[in-house]
Parts: structure tokens; sequence; C-alpha cells
């Protein structure tokens, strides 16, 4: 109606009395009294023309005493006035009627919270689930309310009760995560999640959520122990404990990746995957070994030999080829048998059939080898080998990349950067990564002489690594940084030093070399780098927990968009005691 328009128009620009005027004679009809009642109550509000609003609510309340609205309304100008009683009832009266429909609850409801009356609504939200004999029902809402009214921990019950409900899971995952960018509420999640799990231990659905939530958290051995419950009690057939299995391989958690493929080896021997599970099993004890320093050349022996009994239980079949490679690299890397691992590398080609990613895979892993040899010319002859037949590909991705290394190693700085600005809008992250680092170390540090005698003689050494001539490149640091103290490079070659000491098993060395970054650079892109670095060694070499997590909390404070944050949460919470096992 048009005098509906002009009268809304009038209460927007505080022309109460038009408003008044233009719509109080449409409120004598029945058939329009609806469509004027809101905006014809606010104009009578807004003059303070209580008694008449009084007659109007009563002359509709008489006329239709089953719309909760005109009570509720009634109720708040009661308040209004002071009259607390009267208004208690009618608040009472109105939730009374709406709870018995649907429909009228959740009008009421939003009217309610939307009028700063977050109790009231939680009051009619509860009572109406009685009412209508559906204890499930207006969860959402109900959650939303207890938000509002800041009793969070009930907010995550109804949440997870939400969730409990078919096809309401991924919804309710995605509304949690938003939660849990709050530390508090993380945590809160958690024991609440815990606590449903022993209250209830049969219900599948808390103990799903409590695998997700610790996926979330990157916590895969706690996520281990749940699934394998839950594995064992549903006969899953280890689908859900393979899964934790790979995100833990692909986040470098090794020593979780290898409980969980131990458990699948031990309780699916005759699983198609058995040999996936098995090779996994081996692949994640290599990464342990190769990743505590100083790694033990008895137990890559010993790893070996478990790659060989692999083949002879398995055999060497499309299933196991990729254990050939594995034990290529360990020859390579680890025993400097390189004519061994080029050996088992050509084999392994040979055994490949058509499958062209793991011929290329073998390429790769043979340039890497012939890099070792230092025989360049051989190794980019391969990595161009596969650029060309796995163009546009991760693995062409990565002989670009390893192609754009080789020109780093050998001086050539400018075709490197040609070739890793390309690579910096590559498909996979780690790639990326990689690129935009060496490219921002050879932008930042060339330019500055004519020879670039510094960083010539710092990507001589970045080979040396490479070929894992470990003292060689040590004693190379140690002259670079005596006589490049005041050059760009410093940082990088502390940096560098610091991370081969590690390596060496001299945590007292790298730290002194992390603490010169900080105390030198700490602004520039390595801040973060060595802080994170400084707390692991604190945590894992010196054995210092309390001044681990005061480094992680200063990574947490000072670099909150750092790569590492998430995991300085994690060690930071572990550390203290946080986390619930």
């Amino acid at each position: 109606m048009p005098e509906v328009q002009l009268g809304r128009e009038y209460l927007r620009n505080g022309e109460y009395e038009k408003a008044r005027a233009t719509l109080e004679k449409w409120t004598r009809n029945k058939e329009t009294v609806g469509e004027v009642y809101e905006p014809y109550l606010e104009s009578l509000m807004r003059l303070k023309e209580l008694g008449e609003a009084e007659k109007f609510l009563k002359r509709q309340i008489k006329s239709d005493g089953d719309n909760p609205f005109y009570l509720l309304d009634y109720a708040r100008l009661q308040e209004s006035q002071g009259k607390i009683k009267e208004a208690d009832k009618l608040y009472a009266e109105a939730l009374l009627k709406a709870q018995k429909k649907e429909e009228l609850t959740y009008r009421l409801g939003k009217n309610l919270a939307d009028k700063d009356q977050a109790d009231l609504a939680l009051k009619l939200f509860q009572e109406a689930r009685k009412t209508q004999n559906d204890p499930l029902r207006y969860s959402i809402q109900i959650a939303r309310l207890y938000r509002i009214l800041q009793q969070n921990e009930a907010m995550m019950e109804e949440y997870l009760r939400f969730g409990s409900q078919e096809g309401n899971t991924d919804l309710v995952q995605g509304i949690l995560q938003d939660e849990m960018k709050d530390e508090k509420m993380t945590l809160l999640l958690e024991k609440l999640l815990y606590r449903k799990v022993q209250e209830v231990p049969n219900e599948k659905y808390y103990g799903e959520m409590l695998v997700w939530y610790l996926i979330q958290q990157k916590e895969f051995g706690k996520a281990f122990i749940q699934a394998r419950a839950l594995d064992r009690r549903l006969k899953q057939e280890g689908q859900k404990v393979t899964e934790i299995g790979f995100m833990a391989m692909q986040n470098k958690d090794y020593e979780a990746a290898g409980k969980v493929f131990e458990y699948l080896v031990k309780e699916y021997p005759k699983s198609p995957n058995y040999p996936v599970y098995r090779r996994l099993l081996i692949n994640a004890k290599e990464e342990v070994v190769k990743t505590t320093y100083p790694v033990q050349l008895n137990d890559i022996r010993l790893l070996i030999g478990e790659y060989q009994r692999f083949f002879a239980e398995v055999g060497e079949n499309p299933r196991t080829l990729e254990a050939l490679r594995n034990t290529a690299h360990l020859y390579a890397f680890y025993l400097n048998e390189k004519d061994t691992a080029a050996v088992i590398l050509q084999k392994a080609i040979r055994s490949a059939g058509m499958d062209q990613d793991f011929i290329d895979k073998c390429k790769l892993d043979l340039g890497d080898v012939y890099l070792l040899k230092s025989e360049p010319w051989e190794a980019t002859l391969l990595y161009s080998q596969v650029e060309k037949s796995a163009k546009e590909s991760p693995l062409g991705y990565d002989a670009k990349l390893k192609n754009a290394k080789l020109s780093y190693y050998k001086g050539d700085f400018e075709l490197a950067k040609e070739v890793l600005d390309i690579l910096k809008k590559a498909t996979t992250r780690e790639i990326s990564n990689d690129a935009i680092e060496l490219s921002l170390l050879i932008q930042d540090n060339t330019g500055m002489d004519t020879t670039e005698t510094a960083m010539k003689a710092y990507a001589a050494v970045d080979l040396l690594l490479f070929q894992n001539r470990t003292e060689e490149a040590l004693a190379s640091l140690n002259a670079l940084y005596e006589q490049y103290k005041e050059h760009p490079l410093a940082d990088e070659i502390l940096w560098r030093r610091a991370n081969t000491l590690v390596k060496q098993n001299r945590p007292e060395e790298a730290l002194a070399d992390l603490d010169k970054i900080l105390k030198n650079y700490s602004v520039d892109i390595l801040g973060d780098d060595a802080l994170f670095l400084s707390a692991k060694i604190q945590q894992e070499n010196m054995n210092d927990k309390d001044t681990a997590m005061k480094l992680y909390q200063e990574i947490l404070q000072k670099y909150p968009g750092s790569i590492y944050t998430a995991e300085a949460r994690k060690r930071f919470r572990n550390l203290r005691g946080d986390a619930i096992n």
C-alpha cells in the first residue's frame, strides 16, 4: 500500500507525527492492520504516546489473542514503564504461544534476539524443544544465543549436537574451524570432545569429531590413537587410519606415521594395500633416522636391510618400486656409494614398464647422483629430459627447479633467476616456495659488485652441502663469515652454518649463530626462522623446556603471520601441558 510506504518514509526521516497520521486510519481495518502494525506502533512509541500504544496493543490482543507478537510488544511497553511483574507475565504468555509452532518459534526467537533479548530467545527455543518433543531442534539458534550470552561451553555443546544430525557434520566442522581461531575456544572444544568420548564411548560421532579436531591441530599421533579405537570397534578396515598416516607423512610427522603404518602392517597383513603399508612403515623409520642428528651410518644400513627383506617378502613389482628409489637415495646420500645407487635407479627404470611418471622420478634421482659425483653435465641432461617429458606438471617443474639450482651452483645467477621467476607460479606450493626463496636470495645479494665473488662462494657452499661434504662446507662457511661480516649475505651465512652445526649435533654453536641473527637481523627475512630453530634446539637438544616455551611464545607474539605459527602454538601447548591425553 502506498500509504504504508509513505508512513515508513516519514519514520525514517524522523517525522513521527506525519507517520502516525498517515497510518492510523488503516489500523481500524482487520485486513490492513497487519501491514501497518509495526510502523504505527513505532510512531506512537517515538512520540511517547504510551497510553495510545497500550490501547492499540490491547485492541490487537483482543482481536487476535493467539498472536504472540502483540503480547511481546505489550510486555516491552509494560517493562518500559517499570511494570516488571506484568511484563514478565506477558513475556511468559508470548513464549508459551510461540513455542507450540515451529514457524512462530523461529520468528519470535529472531525478534527477541534482534531486540537484544537473547536470554528470552534462549528460553523460548529451549522450551519449544520440550513442547515440540525434539531435543535436537534449534541447535544452531541456541548455539548463537549462547555465544551472545558468552556461555561458550554450552555453545560448543549445541554445535556438536547439531553436527550429530545426519548431513550436518561438514557444516558444523566449518563453523568450529572459525571458532578455533581463538585459542581459548580451541582448548574448550578439545576438553569437551574428550569428555564426550569418555561419557558416550560407543557413540561413533563424537569419536570421529575428536579425530577431526586432532587432525586440524596436526596432532597426528593422538588422532591415530582415537582412530585406531574406532577402527577396531567399527571394523573400518584401516580406512581412516590410513588417511591419518598419509597426512602425517605429508606434514613430516614421521614418528606418528611410523606408528600408523606399523599398526596397519600388523592388523591387515592380507590387505591389498599391505605392500604400501610395509613400504611406508620403512619410509617413516627412514625419515626419523635421517632427521636424528648426527645420522648414524649403522642405522642407514639397517634401513637398507629392511628394504631388502621387504623386496624378498613381496617382490619387486609396481607397488614396491618406490622402495627401490628410497634404497638408492640411502646409498647415494648417506653411504657415499654413488655407483651402487646409480645401478639401482637404472634397474628401477628398466622395471617401470610404461609408468612414465616413475621413470621421470628415477631420472631426477639419477641426475642428483651425477651431481653428487660432480658431473653436472650428466645431471642437467637428465633433468632436461624430464622437463621435456613432464612438461607443465609438478615433475616437470621439479626438473626445471633442479636445472635452475645447477645454474645457481655454477654462478650463473641471471639464468637461474630467469627460470626461478617462472617457477614462482608453479602449481605445487613446495616448488613455488623454493623458487621464491632462491630467487630472493639471488636478487638481494647480486649486483653489488661486477664479479659477485661473495655470492659465487656462497653458492659453492650450497653445492657442497647438497653433496653431503659437510666438513668442507663448514670450513668454507667459517671463512665466508670472517670475510663478509658486513655483507648482506652475513645472515644467510650464519643461517646455513647454524643448520649445518645442528646436523653435526653441535647445538650450543648453532644457538650462538642463531643468537647473532636474532640480535642483528631479527627484522630481516630469517628472523622467524632463527627463532623457531632456536626454540626447537632448546626443546629437543638442550631439554630446556622453559626457554623453549618462552621462544615459542615469542614467535606467536612477534611473528603472528609466520609459517611456524601453528607448529609453535602446538609445541607451546604440549610443553605447557594443555593438551589432554
